[in-house]
């Protein structure tokens, strides 16, 4: 399974928070050759089971995307949106969206708004609107209603020397990686879980609910981290390009020990390169793992990214196509 293409495919399925249905479809279709049992639960997680008599080992990425939702529609035939996941609303001004149903538009900032003079958590949705081509209100009501949602409507790009730009790398990347990984595990009496997670971006909750229903003996999240690689980062010592990250702590939790150094014996005793990590914001799907019912040993797999959350996210194709030969390694090692 090719990392990029994988990736290009999920992109153009990418599904905000809640309304994950088209993308899990998807997904679901592209893991079935490779595992034994493929099943959607109530909530909405992808659960791909590769059976086995031993340990199980649940591996997470979350398929939610960050997006927006109508809430209100103006004169004119305009609309409000709130946010889905985390936006910062000072750096959405012209930005193109598109609804699930094919509807597209562009936010921009109220001539009234100030916009430019509201930086950081000062802005907030309510300085923009987003234009969808109506002309009145009723014609905007006949095109959506109050609470459709959308998504960024950007096409990924490569671009320098081997990496990935792209709105959704976080976390449709490691999504990506997960597949791949599915199609390079080899023999193991591991009894393996690879879940594809409905609304982290809303409070950890597929990860939960599947975490609980699974029972892990390790769990294993992966997703994008923020790379110190670039102005004005203060981030910690993750790069691009150098190999996929290894999470000890982030905002969220502190990773079990003895999960840390099952990925670090897994990536060293495969010869890959990788990178360790201390996130000063931030969390994953780990944090809820490590708490479902009695406890449950927990790491992550990080794939350094920069400009998360923004519609031209950037990481390198190698350290995703890294991660994901070290999360076959690491479903593989015994416990």
């Amino acid at each position: 399974m090719n990392f990029v293409k994988t990736f290009r495919t999920l992109l153009e399925n990418a599904s905000p928070s809640g309304f994950e249905a088209h993308g899990a479809k998807t997904i679901a279709d592209l893991a079935a050759p490779y595992c034994d049992k493929v099943k959607i639960d109530a909530l909405g997680n992808v659960i791909c089971r590769k059976k086995g008599s031993g340990k199980r080992i649940m591996v997470a990425a979350h398929m939610d995307v960050i997006g927006f939702m109508v809430n209100r529609f103006e004169k004119d035939g305009f609309l409000q949106v709130t946010n889905i996941g985390g936006h910062r609303a000072s750096r959405l001004s012209g930005k193109k969206v598109r609804f699930l149903s094919g509807v597209q538009g562009v936010l921009f900032e109220r001539s009234d708004a100030e916009l430019k003079t509201k930086t950081g958590d000062k802005a907030a949705m309510t300085d923009l609107f987003l234009d969808i081509g109506a002309a009145s209100e009723e014609e905007a009501r006949k095109m959506v209603r109050v609470g459709d949602v959308a998504v960024f409507d950007y096409e990924a790009k490569e671009i320098g020397d081997g990496l990935l730009m792209s709105p959704y790398c976080d976390n449709l990347a490691s999504c990506a990686a997960m597949l791949c990984a599915m199609s390079q595990v080899k023999k193991t009496e591991n009894d393996l879980y690879f879940v594809f997670t409905v609304q982290e971006e809303q409070g950890l909750k597929g990860s939960k609910t599947s975490a609980h229903a699974i029972e892990p003996d390790l769990g294993i999240a992966i997703d994008l981290t923020h790379a110190g690689d670039c102005p004005g980062a203060a981030d910690g010592e993750v790069k691009l390009g150098k190999g996929p990250a290894i999470k000890v702590k982030d905002a969220s939790l502190i990773c079990t020990p003895e999960a840390v150094e099952h990925l670090r014996r897994s990536a060293e005793e495969n010869g890959i390169s990788y990178q360790d990590e201390v996130l000063l914001r931030g969390g994953t799907d780990t944090a809820s793992i490590l708490v479902s019912r009695d406890g449950v040993p927990s790491g992550c797999v990080s794939i350094p990214g920069r400009y998360i959350h923004s519609t031209a996210e950037t990481i390198s194709v190698k350290d995703g196509e890294q991660a994901a030969v070290l999360l076959a390694r690491a479903c593989e090692k015994e416990l």
